[in-house]
């Protein structure tokens, strides 16, 4: 199951961004909460390729609670991976559904 995770993580954060910037630890409780990412710390590294990779981006906001914060943007590159991801998901989980309850 862990493997299943990791495959869909990402896509599972350029989903979270679709609607606007996110915190990178609101990112991370989000997921763990769902059982995507075991920790926090699983979160930052994948953020890191994805940002590498010009799927996301980055802004810097001053926060009320301290020093400033990095916030990750969804870019029009990423936004069409995840379109693209959507409707391969959509198959395969028809699929396993299928499969699984035969």
């Amino acid at each position: 199951m862990g493997q299943l995770r990791r495959g869909v993580a990402e896509y599972c954060v350029l989903a979270l961004l679709k609607t606007g910037e996110g915190y990178g630890f609101d990112l991370a409780r989000t997921l763990s909460d769902a059982q995507i990412v075991a920790s926090e710390g699983t979160i930052y590294p994948l953020l890191s390729r994805l940002r590498r990779e010009g799927l996301v981006t980055t802004v810097w906001r001053q926060s009320a609670l301290g020093p400033k914060r990095r916030y990750y943007v969804l870019t029009d590159a990423g936004s069409g991976v995840l379109e693209r991801f959507i409707p391969t998901w959509q198959a395969f989980r028809d699929i396993v559904d299928g499969i699984l309850h035969q």
